[in-house]
Parts: structure tokens; C-alpha cells; sequence
């Protein structure tokens, strides 16, 4: 499947996903393991809050990276493509070894994943609205034609 250049900006998708996995994915495993060994559900709830912050900062920083001026998009995409990367192995790890899939849990989780995606999207637009560019990022894109932009309020 080819990937629509002049829509996304590859780059910042990259970059999004991987402070979402880097973040998200240890705090994921952890909650897993504080639900299932220690059975303690207060340590796993703020385990698993901090890993839908994980998305939440993933999300936002591809939107406040992209060049497309598109946050709400790129803060979506990285959140959800993260979560599916991440629930893809998940999943498999638990069927090799022979215990059950939660799917109800990982569809749900996925809803919770696409609003911190939206809210990530909308907090880095707000960045580039408000001025404030990374330091690192590469020149702005000219100006391209009006593709009916999904800027954050």
C-alpha cells in the first residue's frame, strides 16, 4: 500500500510512534504484570494511565513535528497506528503462549486510544499555533493548496 507524501509527513508519524511506544509499552507491561501477579489494580490503574499518557505524548509530538498542517490527522494516525503495533505483538505473545485475548478490552482500549490521539493532536497543533516550533524540525513546507485543513481550534 503506497503512502500518500503530500498528506503525511512520514517523519513526524515516525517520530510520534516512537515516543508512544517508548513510553506506552513498558507502562503497558507493567500494568499487565501488577493486574496479573502482584493483583494489585491500584498500582495497574495509574500504570495503565500513564501508558494512555504514553499515546497522549506520542500523539502530540507528531502533530507539533508535522509539516503538513494537519495535527488532528498526524495525532490520530501515530496514536492509533502505536496502539495497533503494540496490541499486534501483544496479542501474538498471548496466543503463542496459550492464554487468553481480552478483544473487548483491546476494541475498548482502542476508543480510549483515538481520544488521546484527537487531544494529542489538538495540543500540538496549539504549539504551532501558539509559535512555538521544535528546534530541530527541518523549514516549513511552502504553502500548499487548500486541502481543507484540520487545524485545532
Amino acid at each position: 500500500m503506497a503512502v500518500n507524501t503530500e498528506r503525511w509527513d512520514v517523519d513526524a508519524l515516525k517520530a510520534g510512534g516512537m515516543v508512544a511506544l517508548v513510553f506506552a509499552v513498558p507502562l503497558s507491561i507493567a500494568a499487565r504484570w501488577a493486574a496479573e501477579s502482584r493483583d494489585d489494580n491500584t498500582l495497574a490503574l495509574w500504570l495503565s494511565v500513564g501508558a494512555v499518557f504514553g499515546f497522549l505524548l506520542g500523539a502530540g509530538c507528531a502533530a507539533w513535528v508535522q509539516r503538513r498542517d494537519l495535527p488532528l490527522s498526524h495525532g490520530m494516525a501515530t496514536a492509533i497506528g502505536a496502539y495497533v503495533l503494540a496490541q499486534l505483538i501483544f496479542i501474538t505473545v498471548r496466543l503463542a503462549s496459550g492464554n487468553d485475548v481480552r478483544w473487548f478490552a483491546a476494541l475498548f482500549n482502542l476508543s480510549v486510544v483515538v481520544g488521546v490521539g484527537l487531544l494529542g493532536g489538538m495540543l500540538g497543533g496549539r504549539l504551532r499555533a501558539k509559535g512555538f516550533r521544535p528546534s530541530t524540525a527541518l523549514p516549513d513546507l511552502p504553502d500548499l493548496p487548500d486541502r481543507g485543513k484540520d487545524t485545532a481550534p
